[in-house]
């Protein structure tokens, strides 16, 4: 940050988490901050004042990461509908990871009837002990709600994991299904990256990021891999098929 701040931007686009975000505001109050795919409300996590007015120097698009919790549960379980225990793994190293999990996890599982274990993972050791719990645990799915660079690092041990003992999983980047994994549900980021070109511009004109307001995503993306749903011997609904944007086939 320090670096682009001696290069004298006019803009700063911030990719990812919530502290990447942070960490830009720290950095400058005056260089216009162009958010994509902030995981907390952004009000709550004390970026800007409201969404549709946000003050300071920083506007863009949050992602609803964590509202999507609960939707990426149903359509799992739409589509192995024996599913009742969820293994969840989260980063706990990341703050939005965190709040997911403590916050809004619990509603979204009562809500489904299911019930689920959350394994917090900080190293890659936390892996070695995890897969054994869920194995004891008896878990018939799992979930991976972030897709932090812990958990990036080490996504193809998870989706091993999740092949060996046959266990549908979500995810809540499509990436990860390339990976491997069954499944993933998330805001389209590629229309979210291509909606970052209308802040820039109209701030580039003289608009100031206060000004803008902060817009949530209108396109989402289901993901499915065939390839994995056939190694674990589940078939995918024909409805939840059909409602996918990406098929691995």
């Amino acid at each position: 940050m320090s670096e682009l701040l001696r290069l004298n931007v006019d803009i700063i686009v911030v990719a990812g988490a919530d502290l990447a975000i942070q960490a830009a505001r720290n950095g400058t109050k005056t260089i216009p901050i162009v958010m994509i795919g902030a995981g907390l409300d952004p009000v709550r996590a004390g970026l800007v004042e409201s969404l549709a007015h946000p003050g300071g120097n920083i506007t863009g698009i949050t992602s609803l990461a964590g509202e999507l919790v609960g939707k990426r549960l149903e359509v799992l379980t739409e589509t192995a509908p024996k599913i009742t225990r969820v293994a969840v793994l989260y980063d706990g190293t990341v703050p939005d990871s965190v709040f997911d999990v403590k916050e809004v996890l619990p509603g979204a599982v009562r809500a489904l009837r299911l019930i689920s274990q959350h394994w917090e993972l900080r190293t890659a050791g936390d892996f070695d002990k995890a897969f054994p719990a869920i194995v004891r645990w008896r878990a018939d799915g799992i979930s991976v709600p972030r897709r932090s660079p812990l958990m990036r690092n080490h996504e193809r041990r998870i989706v091993a994991f999740s092949l060996k003992n046959r266990l549908p999983s979500m995810y809540a980047n499509r990436l990860s299904v390339d990976a491997g994994a069954l499944m993933s549900y998330g805001a389209d980021l590629a229309d979210s990256y291509r909606r970052v070109a209308y802040y820039v511009d109209k701030i580039i004109k003289g608009a100031k990021p206060g000004d803008l307001p902060i817009e949530q995503p209108t396109k989402f993306e289901l993901a499915i891999n065939l390839k994995t749903a056939n190694q674990i011997g589940l078939t995918i609904p024909p409805n939840i098929l059909a409602r996918a944007d990406r098929v691995i086939r």
